[in-house]
């Protein structure tokens, strides 16, 4: 069970997912089990995937009362300003794999994007993860989730989902995002 340590203070950290997927990627960066719940949270819309995070976290804490921590992922294509962003999920459902990559012309740069949120009854911390690439003409891959098989990191000929594991978490905006984490003074025991 993953644990956060605040200056001398031993905190239980549960991280609040309903996508069983997230969990399992979450404790494999982090190398260990954490323990995870799934709530029923309202998510508010936007486009800006902080927000989103904030939202999640305060409502998730509210309902457990102890240190939780929430994710969110955005994915923004550059020809449309940032959008889906946070909205992502919505589009994905809406139009599936193909219909994403069907949307864009010759302009495919998309930036994805994880934001973690910490609560712990006092205040929200959020820690953030970006990583630069493009979407596919087409889904390519079969492993991973959500729209990983047409999101192709930068400096990769693959997608996400024609990655192993191992690879994609070389470029996981999870993976740095959880790094900032590691990095703000909370440390994970």
């Amino acid at each position: 069970m993953a644990t956060l340590l605040a200056a001398s203070t031993h905190v239980m950290l549960t991280f609040v997912t309903a996508n069983a997927a997230k969990a399992a990627e979450v404790e494999r960066l982090l190398g260990r089990s954490v323990a995870h719940q799934t709530l029923e949270l309202d998510e508010i819309q936007a486009v800006e995937i902080e927000p989103v995070v904030r939202h999640k976290a305060a409502q998730a804490y509210a309902a457990l009362q102890r240190p939780v921590l929430v994710e969110d992922t955005g994915l923004a294509f550059a020809a449309w300003n940032g959008l889906p962003g946070a909205l992502i999920r919505w589009f994905l459902h809406s139009l599936g794999n193909e219909g994403l990559c069907r949307l864009l012309d010759t302009e495919r740069a998309a930036t994805a994007t994880t934001l973690f949120g910490y609560h712990d009854g006092v205040g929200c911390r959020v820690f953030a993860g970006s990583v630069p690439g493009s979407i596919a003409v087409s889904p390519r891959g079969s492993h991973g989730f959500g729209w990983d098989a047409i999101f192709q990191p930068a400096g990769s000929a693959r997608t996400f989902a024609e990655m192993s594991a191992g690879d994609k978490d070389r470029f996981s905006m999870r993976r740095l995002a959880l790094e900032q984490l590691r990095g703000s003074g909370l440390v994970l025991d």
